[in-house]
């Protein structure tokens, strides 16, 4: 593994509404990071190029042959995430992928073995691992005692970009692109696996693809809880509640507090100010680029956070308890 301090020329592919924030921290705060090209098949991609100060490449493929880009980050919608991270593979580049890592199960497994085998640095971008809040969660969560329920949900307002209600480019609704962020981070701050979910899924304003799902999701040491997603109402919120055998703990990524709770008493627990979660992940994928930092978010994690997501729709469809 090469250890270096020298700056990574990283090329980035998806420069729309979020691949757009990567481009412009790799430009402006992260040193140790250069913005070497980046991809959209729209004309604003070469404006957006001028603006930074790199290349523009309509067609993804000629980012990732550009002998002088090192690594690459994908914004896209995660159909293409396999033909992607396969170019990437092919060509030896650590690639950060966007969340949700593939639309199905074999596709992110096929993206996580051809890394593997290659022995590439292959990292999933669920930035919420990074979020004030969940942190906090994390690292008090043994201050309750055992843990025996808890009730997540992340509300945001209905998705203005047309393609996530396109089963052709977004593969699922809300299951997909924001449960997956909830899924991760249970994960991140119980330190446990989801095992089966029993789940409801609906199109309140969408056409196509679910914009609310209710989900009764089970961990590996039996423990339930539920998690609500939705896309529906202008009011957000991304709300944790855990109960535990001497208290409770809750908190808001959205609103940004924290709280515990034992008997009649709340008690507000400090908090860091709010970060921007792109940032640091980027140091960090940086560090693993350099050989001094593990991966932050490999692509195991990636793949467990869809098989839930998967099995949340399967168990919708079918009406019945669904292993991950």
């Amino acid at each position: 593994m090469i250890v270096s301090a020298k700056n990574w020329q990283v090329g980035v592919i998806g420069t729309g509404k979020h691949g757009s924030r990567y481009a412009h921290h790799i430009v402006h705060d992260v040193a140790g990071l250069t913005l070497a090209a980046v991809s959209r098949r729209s004309p604003e991609g070469a404006r957006q190029a001028e603006a930074w100060g790199c290349r523009w490449y309509a067609d993804w493929r000629l980012l990732v042959t550009d002998p002088t880009v090192e690594c690459v980050v994908a914004a896209m919608p995660p159909v293409y995430n396999q033909e992607i991270a396969v170019a990437c593979a092919a060509v030896g580049k650590p690639l950060l992928l966007e969340k949700p890592m593939a639309v199905s199960v074999p596709a992110a497994t096929m993206i996580n073995q051809g890394f593997r085998q290659q022995a590439l640095p292959l990292t999933i971008g669920q930035t919420l691992r990074y979020n004030r809040v969940v942190n906090v969660l994390r690292q008090q969560l043994g201050s309750i005692g055992t843990l025996h329920s808890f009730a997540v949900n992340l509300r945001l307002e209905p998705a203005t970009l047309g393609w996530l209600d396109d089963p052709a480019q977004a593969g699922a609704g809300v299951s997909l692109h924001s449960a997956v962020h909830v899924f991760d981070a249970l994960a991140f701050i119980t330190g446990r696996k989801i095992v089966r979910v029993l789940a409801g899924a609906r199109c309140a304003r969408s056409v196509h693809l679910e914009d609310v799902l209710l989900a009764l999701v089970e961990l590996d040491n039996g423990v339930i809880g539920t998690v609500d997603c939705s896309k529906i109402s202008p009011a957000r919120s991304g709300r944790f509640e855990f109960v535990g055998e001497t208290g409770q703990l809750h908190g808001d990524q959205v609103h940004h507090f924290c709280e515990r709770i034992q008997g009649m008493e709340r008690t507000s627990l400090d908090l860091d100010p709010p970060v921007s979660t792109i940032v640091p992940l980027l140091e960090d994928w940086l560090g693993v680029l350099r050989g001094t930092h593990p991966n932050p978010v490999p692509g195991e994690a990636g793949l467990a956070a869809v098989g839930v997501a998967v099995a949340c729709l399967r168990s919708a469809s079918e009406g019945r308890w669904v292993e991950v």
